[in-house]
């Protein structure tokens, strides 16, 4: 059984430029300090930062999220894998784990249902299944010709009407543009506690830049890009309900993939759409502000790819509380687990 360290994780994922975001030791120390328990298990070209909540009776449930990592490849295709998942097998039952989450790093292919044998699927994801991906590879005249016209309108509207980006270690003020936006579109925000610590964990790395859009001293949009490799990812985003009509949130958008690009990242993920396909997407999209549909609207105009994430997976360790844990499910109200 190998269980690794924070150093060697590092090490390991280094080599890997396509590695996710979720994977990185930051993220797993992040998580630490908010009731997970991390443990990293690496088999050859093949490992996973795994998740590990306490439930009731020294009971636990286990998360791998945008995992397992390796050079290239599907994972479950890499000769290491059956090694891998025996490891894995053991970290989980020495922790009375009810059942294992696998969502895989890798985009789903319609012609292909392949499931890693010993998982079944799942129709409860943690992250958001579905999301645009801009391509940041292309000049940056490409880049703006991909958007719809609109949202290039808007960019350079910003910028005429003198809306200010600037890059800001200002978290608390943050806080309270995001406090304003839950407001507004009726969802909950992390604790003032919690954005302290993400900017902190990838700070140090020059992994995370948080902008801020202002006029006239004033902020009126606040983001915090991540990147990591040669992947980039718009995680958290806030508005005040001041001076809209000066379109702060599309500017700082635009200014946040310039980082981003700056930085040699090739893709930039908007991180969360309605799960559903384009041609439901585009014929609902004006006419629902729901769930994920109040952001949809925004994030098509910067021209992303939509793509759906292959997974979720489970694998069960104690079938009784695992059927326990699918009625729960069905019987919550939208069905989705909490990130």
């Amino acid at each position: 059984m190998s269980e690794s360290g924070e150093d060697v994780w590092d090490n390991f994922i280094a080599s890997c430029s396509q590695a996710h975001l979720l994977q990185s030791g930051a993220w797993g120390k992040l998580k630490s300090l908010f009731g997970w328990q991390v443990v990293r298990v690496i088999s050859g070209s093949l490992g996973a930062q795994i998740l590990f909540r306490s439930l009731p009776l020294g009971y636990s449930l286990a998360y791998i999220p945008k995992g397992p990592v390796t050079s290239s490849g599907q994972a479950w295709k890499n000769p290491d894998w059956p090694r891998w998942l025996a490891e894995v097998d053991g970290v989980c039952r020495a922790r009375k784990t009810v059942f294992l989450k696998l969502e895989p790093d890798a985009w789903e292919d319609p012609g292909q249902s392949e499931l890693p044998a010993g998982f079944i699927q799942s129709k409860y994801s943690v992250q958001p299944p579905r999301t645009l991906v801009v391509d940041l590879s292309v000049g940056e005249e490409a880049l703006l010709h991909s958007m719809k016209q609109k949202t290039r309108y808007n960019i350079r509207l910003a910028q005429k009407r003198g809306v200010i980006i600037s890059s800001s270690t200002d978290v608390d003020s943050f806080f309270s543009l995001m406090q304003a936006t839950g407001r507004r579109d009726a969802f909950g925000v992390h604790s003032l506690s919690y954005y302290h610590q993400v900017y902190s964990a990838f700070c140090s790395r020059g992994e995370v830049e948080l902008l801020f859009a202002s006029y006239k001293g004033e902020k009126l949009a606040g983001l915090m890009a991540f990147a990591h490799g040669s992947r980039s990812w718009y995680l958290y985003g806030a508005s005040s309900d001041v001076h809209r009509e000066l379109m702060p949130t599309y500017l700082i958008q635009w200014e946040a993939m310039s980082w981003a690009k700056r930085r040699g990242c090739t893709s930039y993920d908007l991180w969360g759409v309605p799960d559903y396909d384009l041609d439901s997407l585009e014929a609902a999209f004006d006419q629902r502000q729901d769930g994920l549909w109040g952001v949809y609207r925004f994030k098509r105009g910067f021209g992303g790819m939509l793509v759906r994430a292959a997974g979720p997976w489970d694998r069960v360790y104690h079938l009784p509380l695992y059927r326990l844990y699918q009625l729960r499910m069905r019987l919550r109200k939208g069905g989705d687990e909490p990130g």
